[in-house]
């Protein structure tokens, strides 16, 4: 009788895995989507790689300052308009999830350097993934945000 009731638990969670990866076919594993007409870049990279930067260097600052832990990473998103030209003045938030899991949502804060502008902020990932990492990017003028949604993996 238990034995029966696991199957068909197992059954039941097999089935709304199923119903939740028809979503999960959607999902760009690259670093580049075009949504609406924009272009949506991301990366990620691990925290220890802007703390190595001298300590007047921009990103030494940015986002509180650099997390130290190993499982620590930094979320870049670029954003370019239909004729190619950067987008600087969006309201951007990421949601960075194990799948199957809630995650985090942050707001990617406006990045400077040099003469570019990019959107970041610091996220944990505790496990190899996969991940899904939602971009949402809310331009001026426009009713809904653009919604970019990737797949990552640790490596």
């Amino acid at each position: 009788m238990l034995r029966q009731l696991l199957q068909k638990r197992h059954a039941l969670v097999l089935a709304l895995g199923l119903a939740a990866s028809g979503t999960a076919l959607a999902v760009e594993t690259g670093l580049h989507q075009v949504v609406d007409g924009i272009d949506v870049y991301y990366g990620i990279l691990p925290a220890k790689v802007a703390s190595k930067h001298p300590a007047t260097h921009e990103e030494k600052t940015m986002h509180g300052g650099v997390p130290t832990g190993k499982d620590d990473y930094h979320v870049l998103v670029a954003l370019f308009d239909r004729k190619g030209a950067r987008i600087t003045d969006a309201q951007v938030k990421a949601t960075v999830a194990e799948l199957g899991m809630a995650g985090t949502r942050k707001k990617l804060e406006p990045m400077r350097i040099e003469d570019t502008v990019s959107f970041g902020n610091y996220f944990a990932l505790y496990g190899e993934g996969p991940y899904r990492v939602t971009i949402e990017a809310q331009l001026p003028g426009t009713a809904k945000p653009v919604e970019a949604v990737f797949e990552y993996r640790r490596r």
